[in-house]
């Protein structure tokens, strides 16, 4: 995940456990959508999965990171921005998912309309 974001490619990184109601809400209406699933592919989006299932340290010290202490947690990270992830409410629709990649993915046109210009 860490290279992918280094490298300044968009990331989503879904933070879920088997027994985590929401999760799998969430993934029934919007993260495995069609249309998700398409934007992650037409943005060029690397999509990670944390299985907090049996609770790994590693993943519970990203969780305290982001100022949680449990699943879910979904984050976007922007092109160029490693350390300022959009942070997802817990609770995600189609509707809000594409609002968080669509703003997640101007931010790198945005940084290129700037480099570009400078």
């Amino acid at each position: 995940m860490q290279a992918a974001v280094q490298a300044g490619r968009p990331v989503f990184v879904d933070f879920t456990a088997a027994y985590c109601t929401v999760c799998k809400v969430n993934k029934a209406v919007a993260i495995n959508t069609p249309e998700v699933q398409e934007r992650l592919k037409a943005g060029g989006v690397v999509a990670f999965q944390g299985d907090f299932t049996r609770g790994d340290p590693a993943i519970f010290a990203e969780l305290q990171k982001r100022g949680r202490v449990g699943v879910p947690l979904n984050l976007i990270f922007p092109p160029g921005r490693p350390e300022a992830p959009i942070i997802l409410e817990p609770q995600l629709t189609k509707a809000y998912l594409l609002e968080k990649l669509d703003e997640a993915l101007s931010m790198r046109t945005a940084a290129a309309s700037a480099f570009g210009s400078s």
